[in-house]
């Protein structure tokens, strides 16, 4: 029903537009004779009437013929730019040609001077139809009350996409910004007006002169600027008590694929000062293609991430296992939805259940399987030890143990660096983890047994950014266990395209060291994230709980003796695998075992006889 009351609604302005035409091309004929008799109307030829009326039929058609064939019935004129105004002109350009042909070849009997007078009436008259709808839009949309309730807003960057950006905002009736002043590190610019706002400064100008204007909202239109200068700027902005915005990417600005309703706030990865982490997994992902995947823990934050980017790279079969039904259910209706063709098995298991695993692997047989489940929230399992063990050490043992008996090409295993001189159970518990891939890689010749150790990761659930979050949206406070903790932060997506190059570099028995870039306070992300959510400290309070149990202030990625070998990608390093006695590592796993079993109060004291390295409080 809409579409045909816009269809209705669109003929009757295309009928309105020609009428109007029309009347503008008989009003121009007209005064192209008058004018050339300078206003004398009794001094005009009578042929010259005579012809006029003869061919004003034929050249009504004419000229609406191609005022039709150049689109100017078809376009929004609210919108309407060069282009639309070069296309007024070519129309009027051929029409002139045209009443020259008919002068020489068919009689048409006009002054000399007629076919410019009325060709450039022609033009004013059209040109001042559609653009004058323009600008008494543009004029009222300026007026002063239909600005009030819009935020004073202000752009920074005036180039290709601030002009897009500042475009769309005057000439669109729904957006709630009103854009007060630009901002450009050229200082070219300074001083000159885009679409009527002035570029008032550079970014050394941005909090004077959003105290100055009242802005309320600042809008980052900078799209090709690398990480570091995006970050600088954001930095200067968060001074301010504006609400901060930005722009998706130029190339789906210039495709018509993003309107201004998809400018979207500014995220923590905004600010972590460096390019985002690429891949080229084209070049990399030949190995999964055709080949019978498994990912373990598949519906968690890296392992349904892991998910998403294998089923790209036209798997055989992709085995998706995990514990938790409802975390399987989600990748599954997504990967069903954008990838229909993907042969995919979704199974609900646990890797502690020995028999279940060993089915799966004597069923499916995986060439390549990552092995991502595992208990991973700090806290939780320094009240829980047991389950840790359970989980993470004999939950990898079994699963790396089938992997070894049904002839797996490679087994990539998810550490973590909280591995390295662990101060708790659970780091402790992957850092024994990381000792069984090596035992193992010695034990079973077909398989390549790798462990990849990174950081904190951005978003993943239980992280630090999403507690962050329901806290500010719960009007604070932000807990922040120390003002010193730092951690090493990365995005899931870069992360998991990083496993995933890692496990095409595997040889067996190598711990990758993914490159974290710099570490940050986490003090310094929940100030961040309270400006980025448009309140100031004064508005949500931040307070300070202590460090929790075997919570460090930092973290390490790399023990002292394992040294560092580099790889093609320098964000991926090796960690030399240190050497220990396998024997007694697996008797020690044996009684691990059993007092896990029995939830041995001391299991800590089992722990530390693993990892020497494992300090922890009585």
């Amino acid at each position: 029903m809409s579409e045909l009351i816009h269809s209705k609604e669109y003929k009757i302005r295309a009928l309105l537009l020609i009428l109007i035409d029309i009347i503008i091309i008989v009003f121009s004929s007209i005064f192209a004779l008058y004018l050339r008799y300078e206003f004398r109307f009794n001094d005009i030829d009578e042929k010259f009437i005579e012809s006029m009326i003869k061919y004003a039929p034929v050249n009504i058609l004419i000229i609406l013929g191609l005022f039709f064939a150049f689109r100017l019935y078809s376009s929004i004129w609210k919108y309407a730019s060069v282009r639309e105004m070069v296309n007024i002109i070519l129309a009027c350009i051929m029409y002139f040609l045209i009443e020259i042909i008919e002068i020489i070849f068919f009689g048409l009997k006009v002054p000399r001077s007629h076919p410019f007078i009325f060709s450039g009436m022609l033009l004013m008259g059209t040109i001042g139809v559609r653009f004058g709808y323009r600008f008494i839009r543009a004029f009222k949309h300026s007026s002063l009350e239909r600005d009030e309730g819009k935020k004073r807003t202000m752009i920074i960057g005036a180039g290709q996409a601030g002009a897009m950006l500042l475009k769309e905002i005057d000439t669109s009736s729904y957006t709630h910004y009103k854009v007060i002043c630009l901002i450009d590190d050229d200082k070219r610019k300074h001083g000159k007006y885009l679409s009527g706002v002035k570029i008032a400064g550079g970014r050394d100008r941005i909090a004077e002169l959003a105290a100055k204007y009242n802005i309320e909202q600042i809008i980052v239109a900078m799209p090709s600027a690398d990480r570091k200068v995006i970050s600088d700027i954001l930095k200067i902005c968060q001074e301010t008590d504006c609400k901060l915005k930005k722009i998706p990417g130029i190339y789906q600005l210039v495709n018509g694929n993003v309107s201004v309703d998809d400018i979207r706030n500014v995220e923590i990865e905004d600010l972590l000062g460096r390019e985002q982490i690429k891949v080229d997994l084209e070049k990399i992902m030949d190995y999964v293609s055709g080949k019978t995947v498994m990912v373990t823990g598949g519906g968690g934050s890296i392992g349904s991430e892991l998910c998403r980017q294998i089923a790209g790279h036209r798997p055989g079969k992709l085995i998706i296992v995990d514990i938790y039904e409802n975390n399987a259910y989600e990748i599954q209706q997504e990967l069903i939805k954008k990838y229909p063709e993907l042969d995919l098995v979704v199974l609900i298991a646990s890797v502690r259940n020995t028999h279940r695993i060993d089915k799966i692997f004597d069923e499916y047989r995986p060439d390549i399987v990552y092995h991502a489940a595992a208990h991973k929230h700090v806290p939780l399992m320094e009240d829980s030890p047991n389950e840790a063990i359970k989980n993470n050490v004999f939950g990898t043992y079994k699963t790396a143990m089938a992997a070894g008996r049904y002839g797996v090409s490679k087994f990539v295993l998810i550490s973590t660096d909280k591995a390295v001189n662990p101060t708790n159970i659970m780091g402790a518990s992957k850092r024994i983890c990381e000792m069984i891939i090596q035992m193992l890689n010695n034990e079973f010749e077909n398989t390549n047994f790798v462990a990849v150790r990174f950081g904190n990761v951005l978003g993943s659930n239980g992280s630090v950014i999403p507690l962050f979050k329901k806290q500010i949206k719960e009007g604070g406070p932000v807990t922040v266990t120390h003002p010193d903790i730092i951690r090493y932060f990365m995005t899931i997506p870069e992360a998991v395209s990083l496993v995933l190059q890692a496990g095409v570099y595997a040889k067996g028995g190598e711990i990758f060291v993914l490159d974290m870039g710099e570490p940050v306070k986490i003090l310094d992300l929940a100030k961040n994230l309270i400006r980025l959510s448009g309140y100031s400290e004064d508005d949500i309070e931040i307070t300070f709980t202590g460090l929790r149990p075997g919570e460090k202030l930092y973290e390490e990625l790399l023990m002292n003796e394992e040294g560092l070998k580099s790889t093609e990608n320098k964000l991926i390093h090796i960690g030399h695998p240190i050497e220990f006695d396998e024997n007694r590592f697996k008797d020690d796993l044996k009684k691990l075992k059993e007092a896990c079993e029995e939830d041995n109060p001391d299991i800590r004291k089992y722990v530390k006889e693993m990892v020497s390295t494992y300090n922890y409080k009585s």
